[in-house]
């Protein structure tokens, strides 16, 4: 346990020496207690996720053993149906985990509210509506959220968001091997995260890897945060670590894609991305996403060239498919290039859009490299969070939304046309 408690700070000492920028002071990390929880059964950390396109994972941990069950209904109070899941845990050194509960509710209708209760601890009720059926559809992103003031002002805002899905490039909750930092996380997100669908992908604070001591990866981010990997057999990556799904009766395909893992043109992710890609058709999906941790395109000194070798491995995939739009994290500023291929400004590209500032404990990233890339139109070193509104099948807007002393304000926005509506940029034929 001494061991675990150094990793940290002696990892923060490495990182001092080697990286030439500054990072202001962070705010302070956020304690939040568990709620009254007098049998052991009390719902914590509760949060849901898609799987296919009409049923809703349920997540949540109890202190005791108890039922992986979930009553749910459209009516507060009262629960028609009810699905039965499973439950896990695992263990870090000397830590366990409380037990883990997955349940898969549904079919569910589109654009409905629906009220839950977790397990047979009847003292919670939760409430959660799901996506639209069609477009219209919101998404709200932020990436390397952490937990701490600045997080909570994030959080804060996107709680006075009219979003549908969440998406979330990486990095949550910076336990970084403490094991008791993602039951806080769970914690303190759960107030959203049990309302809305979040969708995310591992960054590299996810990885809690230690050699020898520990070699197992990602064992606490597979646990707590499983994502629908597996939810159809044809589409089916093999990993939580990299996954796909489709929103508003299809017209969006979004790609997870791992930037800790495998990529390499041999690797079971390329073989999947390829074999995902192949599969749309852009006629029935007007737009296609994709999210990534590293940045493959970064005019900040943090982080350089820490995504190249990804971008080298996939850019051509989704470059091919004529994909929209790739959000990412791990630098903590916010960054928006034009369209761009292969280090230049191409109209047929995606968009790249860097947004891993959502409240960490490390600070901003403040240092941008001179000049300024011509493909880089926006970049600022602040806190805040994103909103993807797709409109119809050729537009979207983006706006990003700064933390400027605790207010949202809408810092930078730019009007999307999805490719699969420009002919110059057609797919080529498959």
């Amino acid at each position: 346990m001494a061991l675990c408690r150094l990793l940290p700070t002696l990892l923060a000492l490495t990182v001092a020496c080697v990286v030439a920028y500054d990072r202001p002071p962070p705010r302070e990390t956020l304690t939040i207690p568990f709620a009254d929880d007098a049998d052991g059964l009390t719902p914590q950390q509760v949060h849901i996720s898609l799987v296919g396109s009409n049923k809703m994972r349920v997540t949540w941990i109890t202190k005791n053993d108890g039922e992986s069950v979930v009553n749910y209904g459209t009516i507060a109070g009262k629960y028609t149906d009810s699905s039965v899941g499973s439950a896990s845990s695992y263990t870090y050194f000397l830590y366990r985990s409380g037990h883990i509960h997955d349940v898969v509710i549904g079919p569910l209708k589109p654009d409905t509210v629906y009220y839950y209760r977790c397990g047979s601890n009847s003292t919670r009720e939760f409430s959660f509506k799901t996506p639209p059926s069609s477009l219209p559809i919101k998404f709200a992103i932020v990436g390397d959220l952490g937990q701490t003031g600045w997080t909570k002002s994030t959080l804060q805002h996107l709680a006075a968001t009219d979003y549908d899905v969440l998406l979330l490039p990486g990095d949550l909750s910076y336990a970084d091997y403490l094991q008791p930092l993602w039951d806080s996380f769970g914690r303190l997100v759960e107030p959203l995260a049990s309302a809305r669908p979040w969708m995310v992908i591992h960054g590299n604070h996810e990885i809690e890897k230690i050699p020898l001591l520990h070699p197992q990866p990602f064992v606490a981010y597979n646990a707590r945060w499983p994502m629908p990997y597996d939810a159809d057999p044809v589409t089916a990556s093999g990993s939580n670590l990299y996954y796909s799904f489709d929103v508003a009766g299809g017209a969006v395909h979004v790609l997870m894609l791992g930037s800790y893992t495998d990529f390499g043109p041999d690797s079971a992710q390329y073989k999947w991305l390829a074999a995902d890609l192949a599969r749309v058709d852009r006629a029935r999906t007007p737009w296609l996403v994709a999210l990534i941790h590293a940045p493959w395109y970064n005019s900040n000194e943090a982080h350089q060239g820490e995504g190249e070798e990804m971008r080298k491995a996939m850019e051509a995939l989704l470059y091919g498919a004529r994909v929209d739009a790739v959000f990412a994290g791990h630098v903590h500023a916010y960054e928006r290039f034009t369209r761009v291929h292969d280090g230049k400004a191409d109209a047929c590209g995606p968009v790249h859009i860097t947004i891993g500032d959502g409240g960490n404990r490390e600070g901003l990233a403040k240092r941008f490299q001179k000049p300024q890339p011509a493909f880089s139109e926006f970049r600022e070193a602040s806190f805040g969070h994103g909103r993807l509104e797709v409109a119809n099948g050729m537009h979207a807007l983006w706006s990003w939304h700064r933390n400027d002393d605790d207010e949202a304000v809408v810092a930078d926005q730019v009007w999307l046309t999805s490719l699969a509506s420009n002919p110059a940029c057609s797919p080529k034929p498959k």
